[in-house]
């Protein structure tokens, strides 16, 4: 129903399916993750690395940029200024190349 209400939105769920596929084939190796704490670690980490690429961010450089600036995070807010929702591909390139990356 809401297909044919909202003209904007697709008739199918691929972009869903693709999304998660690559966690759905690894997860045989998730049962390898050792412990509760680990495997909610990587869930962590799968879900940063996904969400960067939605936004159009590249996994690498946004998590160098996100391990460089979490150490200095003193506020909910500037936590929340490192969602890759709230940056832009050049913010990663700037500031990387700012410190010397």
């Amino acid at each position: 129903m809401v297909y044919l209400e909202h003209g904007d939105t697709p008739p199918d769920n691929n972009l869903a399916e693709n999304a998660i596929r690559p966690f759905v084939v690894g997860r045989k190796n998730w049962l390898f993750s050792g412990t509760p704490e680990g495997t909610q670690a990587s869930a962590c980490l799968y879900s940063l690395i996904e969400t960067a690429k939605a936004n159009n961010l590249e996994p690498y450089k946004y998590l160098r940029y996100l391990f460089e600036k979490l150490p200095f995070v003193s506020s909910e807010i500037e936590l929340a200024g490192l969602l890759p929702m709230n940056l832009q591909p050049e913010d990663l390139v700037l500031k990387i190349a700012a410190t010397g990356g």
